[in-house]
């Protein structure tokens, strides 16, 4: 089954500096119908206004995904990191025990957009940990390039959850393919651009649910980015 959510049906809070678009309850937005999938509980575009920022906050017992589109994010936590984010980075904060950071549009003139993606940990109160890293764009193309992954292999970063995050480039009329064992699920999230999942139309900012499909036929009909979650 393939269930799709759209990018328009998506929840959306603008605050002037912050314009972000939620695809699960986040915040003042709430949908019963939406309030993740499996271990994933955000998946948030956002973007930043020019010299605006999130000020300093909390978060525990939470693995936190940032990928930055355009523009650049600066980082500063409670762990001693302090890190500029460019644009086809990765950032991931292991909150466990619990952490506190900022992250700030540092452009006087550009703005900064990027997606948010957490998913609960697989244990409680673990030792907070950061991690940022690039992948080579060589790897991405036309290829699903794995990201984050329990084991780290591959160079993936590491992350405390049976989920496996990969990210591809497509040219159109492309092709990638992913096999889902029994028991797993995914989450396809278009970044930018259209494909299809399976013969079914995406365009950018539309996610899906996927279960009991055993084969993932993704085809850009135009230059695309995709995130894929393939989830216990």
């Amino acid at each position: 089954m393939i269930a799709l959510r759209k990018s328009e049906d998506r929840g959306q809070a603008n605050h002037g500096w912050l314009h972000s678009y939620h695809t699960f309850s986040f915040g003042s937005y709430y949908d019963p119908q939406n309030r993740g999938f499996r271990s994933l509980r955000v998946m948030n575009e956002d973007r930043v206004a020019a010299g605006q920022g999130f000020g300093t906050h909390g978060h525990s017992n939470m693995e936190i995904l940032s990928y930055v589109l355009s523009g650049t994010l600066e980082h500063k936590d409670s762990m001693g990191h302090g890190r500029v984010l460019e644009p086809g980075e990765f950032q991931l904060i292991s909150a466990g025990t619990g952490i506190t950071h900022s992250e700030f549009n540092p452009s006087r003139d550009t703005s900064t957009h990027f997606y948010q993606i957490w998913l609960l940990p697989n244990q409680q109160d673990l030792v907070p940990s950061y991690e940022q890293k690039r992948f080579d764009g060589a790897e991405l193309a036309n290829s699903l390039r794995l990201v984050a992954s329990p084991s780290g292999m591959n160079g993936s970063i590491v992350i405390h959850q049976n989920a496996s995050i990969y990210l591809s480039e497509i040219r159109p009329r492309r092709i990638v393919l992913h096999d889902l064992l029994p028991g797993r699920f995914a989450w396809l999230q278009v970044l930018r651009g259209d494909v299809t999942l399976n013969d079914e139309p995406m365009a950018t900012g539309d996610g899906a649910a996927i279960s009991d499909v055993s084969m993932l036929r993704i085809e850009a009909t135009t230059a695309s980015e995709i995130m894929l979650l393939d989830l216990s």
